[in-house]
């Protein structure tokens, strides 16, 4: 066998425990997303070796879909850290065998205190299973590794198990995208749903400069400003136009091309500019792009200026549109 075939057995075989475990899903996997969102407190994941890697795993994708959620290694709940287990939790222990000894040994415990006890496992006749109030079966055919005795199918069946409750939860508590970013505002999402144009807008040393500037200080003021840009502003400190360095590349072409007149006369006027500063950064990116433009004033109802948002200060930040 090459390869290529050992990928594919490897993948098929691990894609049939998946099918057969969906076809076995029963009123205890129901009976688990219920118990799980009766939960006052916290769910505990527990287990031993692979299992505690993708317990590990199922507590942080539980945690982030609005399932408060951690893991807790059964060695360090037998020398202290069952305490971190309270009224109101619930236990999901995995062990695919059943039988794990560091996992046994807690679950009287578990019991004694009256906790929930949700057990995924191969068995119901196991210790684990025995044990436990609810079991969710992950019961395989075979495991990928040619021995036999690396988990691989089992691991895979076991962490997707894990994610069909946190789907399930998800959609019993009507979980949102709004839901999910408030729990990522790092993430782009979070950044999409949450940064707004205050957040993000330039407010200090501002290219602005008045309708009577000449071209040539209007250039000085465009060098320092560092944004390709200036805002002509009248008497009443209004926005009135805006020159970038596109207008003064077209006016470079003009006859009549005279660094002492004023700025104004080579600039565009009544400029696009934008008033809600609560307006997502997102949209106004989107905003931005679709007028083809690099720069958006931000004004208030007078058109005085407040901030500009530039591109690339979205771009940056990483905020899509």
């Amino acid at each position: 066998m090459n390869l290529l075939e050992i990928a594919k057995d490897t993948l098929l075989t691990e894609a049939y425990a998946l099918e057969k475990a969906s076809q076995m899903l029963d009123d205890a996997f129901v009976q688990t997303v219920e118990l799980i969102l009766s939960t006052k407190g916290k769910l505990v994941i527990a287990g031993v070796g692979k299992s505690g890697l993708v317990g590990a795993k199922m507590a942080a994708t539980f945690a982030s879909t609005g399932t408060p959620s951690f893991f807790l290694h059964p060695t360090e709940a037998l020398h202290g850290d069952l305490g971190m287990i309270g009224s109101g939790d619930t236990v999901l222990a995995i062990s695919y065998s059943g039988e794990s000894e560091e996992l046994a040994k807690i679950l009287p415990h578990i019991k004694r205190l009256d906790i929930p006890l949700i057990g995924m496992t191969a068995s119901k006749e196991s210790t684990l299973g025995r044990y436990a109030d609810l079991v969710i079966p992950i019961k395989i055919h075979k495991e990928a590794c040619p021995l036999g005795v690396a988990p691989t199918t089992s691991t895979t069946l076991t962490m997707a198990m894990g994610d069909a409750l946190a789907v399930a939860l998800m959609h019993r508590r009507g979980f949102k995208q709004e839901d999910f970013a408030s729990f990522h505002p790092g993430g782009s999402l979070g950044k999409r749903l949450f940064i707004k144009v205050k957040d993000i807008m330039r407010t200090n040393n501002l290219p602005i400069v008045k309708d009577n500037t000449t071209l040539k200080d209007a250039i000085v003021v465009m060098n320092e400003g560092k944004l390709g840009t200036v805002l002509i502003v009248d008497e009443n400190e209004k926005l009135i136009a805006l020159l970038s360095d596109g207008d003064l590349r077209r006016a470079l072409a003009k006859d009549d091309f005279d660094l002492t007149l004023p700025a104004i006369n080579y600039a565009s006027l009544n400029p696009k500019s934008h008033r809600d500063i609560e307006l997502l950064a997102s949209e106004a990116l989107a905003l931005i792009e679709s007028m083809r433009i690099q720069l958006l004033p931000i004004t208030d109802h007078d058109e005085h200026i407040v901030g500009v948002l530039h591109i690339h200060d979205l771009v940056n930040a990483g905020i899509k549109s």
